[in-house]
């Protein structure tokens, strides 16, 4: 069984390289793509609410311990009817995003000297006490916060009003990308390039490092 998660902050191509190496996936034995936040599932009511501003409009002034169970639990109900059988049956599960997202966004927010305590309270609470697996293999995409907010805006339509207030917040998304590049050198991530200079590569490019990373897996 594998559990490979694709990370990296809002508009960084997790999803078009998701579908990508879900069919890869495929040409090599059953596998499933799951995505987080489950938009489509009642546990993610609380992080559609605070994604919305309805706990505040500024995403750091929300309490990162706070925030982060409202994933943990939608991934908990995700896991428990929604993949875990076919993850102990033995298929891939390619993940767009997963714990490791609360590391990339909830991480931010406190000081520094305490980053190491949080990525410790984190994987107690969603691998230990929630029993989600753990993942096989995680690369992070890895996205200029400016070059991945123009894309995110070409998304919407440029449409402001359409972005979280994750998505709305450039200087965030930079604090994110710090969180994120510590995290994956602490856990020993795969990190990702995925633009030169202003310029994202394309998907076909990066796909094809994606599978490089993720030969041993399929």
């Amino acid at each position: 069984m594998s559990l490979i998660v694709l990370e990296g902050l809002d508009g960084s191509g997790k999803g078009t390289q998701a579908g990508l190496l879900l069919r890869a996936a495929e040409a090599c034995g059953k596998a499933r793509r799951i995505s987080f936040p489950d938009y489509d599932s009642p546990s993610s009511a609380l992080v559609k609410m605070y994604l919305s501003g309805a706990f505040g409009t500024d995403a750091e002034q929300v309490n990162p311990y706070a925030a982060s169970t409202f994933y943990a639990v939608d991934r908990f109900a995700s896991y428990q009817l929604k993949w875990k059988d076919a993850y102990l049956s033995g298929e891939t599960i390619v993940a767009d995003r997963y714990v490791t997202s609360n590391l990339v966004f909830q991480l931010t927010k406190l000081p520094r000297g305490e980053w190491d305590a949080y990525i410790r309270w984190l994987e107690d609470l969603e691998y230990e006490k929630l029993a989600l697996p753990r993942p096989d293999a995680v690369i992070y995409l890895d996205v200029d916060p400016a070059v991945s907010q123009a894309l995110l805006m070409k998304r919407y339509g440029g449409e402001e009003e359409k972005r979280d207030i994750h998505e709305a917040d450039l200087a965030f998304q930079q604090h994110c990308r710090a969180a994120a590049l510590y995290a994956a050198e602490k856990l020993r991530w795969d990190i990702l390039a995925c633009y030169d200079g202003e310029t994202m590569q394309t998907p076909e490019e990066i796909h094809r490092k994606i599978l490089n990373i993720l030969e041993a897996y399929l």
